[in-house]
Formats: C-alpha cells, structure tokens, sequence
C-alpha cells in the first residue's frame, strides 16, 4: 500500500480509526497540496480537551504541508448533532451562538498558522451557505439522494431510536446539513477530506456519496477513535467538569496540572496525540518506569500547555509546580479574589471559601472534601468544617488546597 509522510505519522500517532479509501487519500496525498476540514458546532463559548485530538490532527496536516480547515457551526448549531446523544440538545439563541462561536475562534487561532497561502488554515462559517438555502430546494436538490432507510441504520441514529426520548424531525436534518457542508466546502475550497470523530462515521459517508452523486468528485472521509482514559474516564472531564481550553475557564496552572496528573498508562499515547514531541523521543519517555514516569508526565503537561498557551506560559506552571510540590513555596498559584460581601461577622466558613475558590462545586462538595481529610488551609490539615477564616487573615491572603495536587491563593477584595 502506498502511504505518505502525513498519514504515516498520523497512524503512528494513533489518529486513525476509519478510512473510506486509505489508498485513494495516500495516492491524493502525495500527489500535492489536500485540504481537510472538521466541523464545530458552537455549544459553548469555547472548546474543551476533548476537542484536542481533531485540532492536533489538523495541526498535523499543516506542519505535513496540507491545509487544515476548522469549520464554525454556526448554521448546523441552531439544528444540533444527536449523535449517540440520550437528548436534544439545548437550542442557543443567535446571540448566544454568536459569543460562542467568537470564543471557539479564539481557541483555534492559537493553534495553527493562518493567512492566505496554500497551506494556511482558513476558518469558514456554514452559516454562510445554510442560512441562505431555500427549503424546497435542499429537498429537490439534496434531499433526494438521501435513504431514510439508510439513515435509520447508523449507530448513532438508532441510539436514540431506542431511549425515551425520540429523534426529532429537527434533528433528523443534521446528517444532511453535515453532508451539505461537504459538498459546499469542495466546491469553494477544493476541500477532498472530512476528519471527525468515529461517532461522525455515518455523516461523513454521506457526505461523500452527496459529493460523488451531485458533482462526480472523489472525497475522502477520516476518522478518530473516541479517547478515553485507561482507567474509562471520557476525555476532558474531572470531578470538577470539563477542562476548558479557554484561558478564563481553566487558568493555565490548572491546565498544566491536568496533564501532569495523566495516570501512568496513558502517558506514551497521550505524548503521542497531543505533542509535536518527535515519536523517538517520544519512544524514550515511554520507556521509563517507576518514580521516572514523572518526568515524562512533566514533559507532556509542559509540551500540551505549550502548544495551547504559548512556551512561556508552560515553563511558567511548570515552575509554579516545581515550587509548590517540591520546595513548598508556591509562585504563580491561581489567585482567586472573594468579595468582601462573603464576610458574616468578620470571618467566611471555610467550606464556604473552599467553594468560593473554585477547588469544588458546591458547599456540600467542601464538607465532604473536609471531613476526607483532603483540605489543607496554609498546608495545615482542616479537621473542623466550622472553622471560621477570619477577614484579617484572608486580606494578608490564605492558600487553600484541595489534596496534594490543586491549590488557590485566596484574598478578600474591596
């Protein structure tokens, strides 16, 4: 089999599930520039870790000299995907739509270069195309080289089918807005892949078959295999929620701490799928055992946090963290400001700070934590969920800890 230098590391990497025609995109591949796009709907005002696989691919397509397309949802948004969801999504308001997809933009710009030459990245929006279709039309024209028969078999269709809560009609169309966008992307664009995750399989083949009905074209179709930790955890969520790649989410200490806390047995495939580490050495950090895996951990998280919040940034946490954990003098801690309001009598609970600082969800989430014996207040164990912090002290500023690993350097503000 023919292969070429993009789709040779991109499987060593661990990016392939499924392709329509590995031969076919090798051939395409080799034979000049490809464009490759992935569609983001825009549910929130800005991606997650989860997303990190499908953006570290298309970064992989534009260091191997194809150009990577990230296509804003802002059209297939106000439909929503159902793939393997258990419900309907949420319908957002055009506002809402609009903040969101403005804050996704923001994620995507950092991470790969864009312009005007062959290979730099482009950011369409579907909006532009969808909003413009006239019903009558689309069912004329596109709508009629669709099976529901066909339709009603794929995975992610007949998950829904058989829960409570139905498919709806609204939904239904998204597989054929997803395959418009395909076709509407090749025609301006001269796009000939879509990537996706494996749960996208369905509607990419569909938009393939659109593209060969309508217009005789060869397209290809990729996808990625859903990651999830070793130990079953989905991708990208903690007790806490998600892991945020929008800096005022998740400050970039917390995101650094997130990769360094990696469990032992993903460490290898994780430098695999979300550094530009070289595989050689990637080869060597696997290698290591014991009390060494820890160094490889510190490089992944240095070298993740690296490629989302600049180099700088990354050493910055890395330190932080050395200070914090090995010389017991924390730097550049998140500092989180409580408003003076919060005070009941010169004093806040300490369940009710560990809350306001954001290391748990809830007051119950701090009572819990406290009598686990996971509180620290100063690096002192806190034994009493009574405890009162007096203003004194947290105008002089007070560290909180949640277990060994998550820390906030809190003050009262005003």
């Amino acid at each position: 089999m023919t292969t070429d230098a993009f789709l040779h590391e991109a499987t060593a990497r661990g990016f392939v599930f499924q392709c329509t025609d590995t031969e076919g995109l090798a051939t395409a591949l080799k034979s000049g520039v490809v464009s490759g796009y992935i569609g983001f709907d825009c549910t929130a005002d800005s991606l997650h870790v989860g997303s990190m696989v499908s953006l570290m691919l298309l970064r992989l397509m534009q260091r191997h000299g194809h150009r990577p397309i990230p296509l804003l949802g802002g059209g297939t948004t106000k439909i929503g995907d159902p793939s393997f969801r258990e419900e309907a999504r949420q319908l957002l308001t055009d506002e809402q739509i609009a903040l969101n997809k403005a804050g996704i933009r923001r994620n995507i710009e950092k991470l790969m270069t864009f312009g005007d030459g062959p290979t730099d990245a482009i950011m369409p929006d579907n909006a532009e195309w969808l909003e413009e279709l006239s019903y009558i039309r689309l069912l004329r024209e596109v709508g009629v080289h669709f099976s529901v028969n066909r339709m009603l078999g794929f995975d992610s269709v007949k998950s829904r089918l058989e829960r409570d809560q139905g498919l709806t009609f609204l939904e239904f169309n998204y597989s054929i807005l997803q395959s418009y966008d395909f076709r509407e992307l090749n025609r301006r664009y001269g796009v000939t892949l879509q990537l996706g995750g494996s749960d996208q399989w369905g509607n990419i083949v569909s938009g393939i078959d659109l593209v060969r009905r309508t217009d005789s074209r060869q397209v290809f179709g990729l996808t990625t295999p859903l990651i999830a930790t070793s130990s079953g955890a989905k991708m990208g969520k903690t007790a806490k929620g998600a892991v945020w790649l929008a800096e005022d989410r998740v400050p970039v200490f917390d995101y650094w701490q997130y990769w360094r806390n990696t469990e032992d047995a993903d460490v290898g495939r994780f430098l695999k799928l979300f550094t530009d580490l070289p595989l050689a050495e990637i080869a060597r950090l696997e290698a290591l055992g014991g009390a060494e895996i820890n160094e490889a951990k510190k490089i992944l998280a240095t070298e993740a946090t690296a490629i989302l919040h600049g180099r700088a940034a990354a050493e910055q946490a890395a330190e932080t963290a050395r200070k914090t954990f090995e010389d017991g003098i924390g730097g550049d801690v998140p500092r989180i400001a409580i408003p003076a309001g919060e005070l009941a009598d010169g004093a806040i609970p300490i369940f009710r700070l560990l809350a306001l600082s954001g290391l748990v969800a809830s007051n119950a989430e701090a009572r819990r934590l406290i009598r686990g014996g996971g509180a620290r207040l100063d690096d002192a164990p806190v034994k009493d969920e009574a405890l009162a912090v007096a203003e004194a002290a947290l105008r002089a500023g007070v560290r909180l800890s949640s277990g060994r690993k998550h820390h906030r350097l809190v003050q009262i503000e005003g």
